[in-house]
């Protein structure tokens, strides 16, 4: 960390960042809710990710080894996780071209989870967990930590896939573990890496293992890691990588899981199924999220594209119920997103792609209302994250391309990090955290006059 951002990041301390509200956390994966939505919060526009001296960059911080898993912040505390190469730098591919392939040479990692101080960038605490050779391969974009971690005030959740689930505590104490066997997320008879993050709510936590041979969903005890239930999806989803929402509406509490051929949502209680739809992609990636009583899904791959859109209350199988599909609300089979999770603004919803296109939807009726390409270069593989009426768009290309939420693109800021961007950001207060492949920042607003 050079002079002036050292005594900026101090600065920042006395100013009450060292302290901060509740309001400000990303407790998870897309912040509250998975939304990815930050409404009060106003994070810089514009700035060069790759001058030391830009006054928005209030402090740049080295992260080893490799990963994707998104920044998740806590009070002061930012979480990380990665898998860091025993025998040297892990192998990562990087440009459109993805393919089928899976890494090669990876030798043994160390999986760890960092916590760095938000108001500093300093690490506070490493704790590794876990060292040897992987229980499965992964995709060469992938890696073996693409995970992010889940917190609440007293536990930090990471779950790495084949290499075990952790609880610890926000000083790094490790709490408890558990092996959960191999779980290869394959295609093409390659493992292709495990990438659901966990799910916190209450006194539990909510795991998506859908391997090839056995797929389930699993709920656990937060504090102790026993098994409450298990519900197989054989059947249900050859393979999925999102995120389990967990949304509480008066009647039950629902889990719902992106898949495919079905979507389904269980009761977070009993595991026991709530209503199912027919997915599209056969690939799914997205993470559903919540938008005014409204369940939003999407995947792409394999033909088809879906937006489908569900309401809150929905029951039954709402493809072949003729009353339960009457809890549809509107869905599209093109336009859908592959790996990025949407995110909803001023009732437009906006969809990117790995080619680079971005997607706004009316998100009341489905009526397409544009689509058009960020830049020659732009690929997005992290999901798309909003404050007020800004919207960010995370690039491989290594540019952070900001647009204003209307009716036709504007792209009002395209902001060089000088590395790859693969991993989701995280906004907390004024604060936009980015993690590229190499590097985590954090945006913000200068609030001091240094020399």
């Amino acid at each position: 960390m050079n002079f002036r951002i050292a005594v900026l990041a101090a600065g920042l301390s006395l100013l009450g960042y060292a302290s901060i509200s509740a309001a400000d956390d990303w407790p998870g994966f897309r912040g509250q809710g998975g939304r990815g939505v930050a409404e009060s919060a106003r994070p810089p526009v514009k700035w060069d990710g790759t001058v030391a001296d830009d006054p928005a960059i209030l402090w740049r911080a080295s992260v080893p080894g490799l990963g994707h898993g998104s920044p998740v912040v806590f009070g002061n505390h930012v979480y990380l996780t990665t898998a860091i190469s025993v025998d040297g730098d892990a192998p990562l591919q990087v440009g459109r071209s993805g393919g089928i392939k899976a890494a090669e040479g990876e030798g043994r990692q160390t999986w760890a989870v960092l916590c760095y101080e938000k108001s500093s960038g300093l690490l506070l605490w490493q704790k590794d967990l876990r060292t040897g050779e992987p229980r499965a391969t992964r995709h060469a974009k992938a890696t073996q930590a693409n995970t992010s971690v889940a917190v609440d005030e007293q536990h930090v959740v990471a779950f790495f896939g084949s290499e075990g689930l952790y609880c610890l505590d926000h000083s790094g104490q490790l709490l408890w573990e558990k092996d959960l066997g191999v779980i290869d997320i394959s295609k093409y008879g390659i493992g292709w890496g495990y990438a659901s993050s966990p799910a916190v709510e209450g006194d539990r936590i909510i795991l998506l293992c859908d391997t090839a041979d056995a797929p389930c969903l699993i709920a656990l005890d937060l504090n102790t890691g026993d098994e409450i239930w298990r519900t197989s999806r054989a059947g249900d989803c050859v393979r999925s990588w999102g995120t389990p929402l967990i949304h509480a509406i008066s009647e039950v509490t629902q889990v719902v899981i992106n898949g495919w051929p079905w979507i389904v949502s269980y009761d977070l209680a009993t595991g026991a199924e709530i209503w199912r739809i027919e997915g599209g992609g056969d690939n799914p990636t997205p993470t559903p999220f919540v938008d005014d009583s409204k369940i939003y899904l999407t995947n792409a791959h394999g033909g088809k594209s879906p937006i489908i859109v569900v309401k809150e209350t929905a029951k039954g199988n709402l493809t072949t119920d003729e009353a339960a599909a009457k809890a549809l609300c509107w869905r599209t089979e093109q336009g859908g997103a592959y790996m990025s999770t949407p995110v909803i603004v001023k009732d437009r919803l906006y969809l990117g792609n790995t080619n680079g296109v971005l997607r706004c939807f009316d998100a009341k009726t489905g009526d397409k209302i544009y689509e058009s390409r960020l830049g020659r270069k732009a690929s997005l593989y992290a999901s798309l994250v909003a404050a007020g009426e800004k919207i960010y768009c995370a690039s491989e290309d290594g540019t952070v391309y900001v647009i204003e939420a209307g009716d036709e693109l504007d792209v009002i800021a395209k902001n060089p990090m000088g590395e790859p961007c693969f991993a989701t950001p995280a906004i907390s207060g004024e604060i936009l955290l980015i993690r590229t492949t190499k590097s985590l920042f954090a945006i913000g607003n200068e609030q001091l006059q240094v020399p």
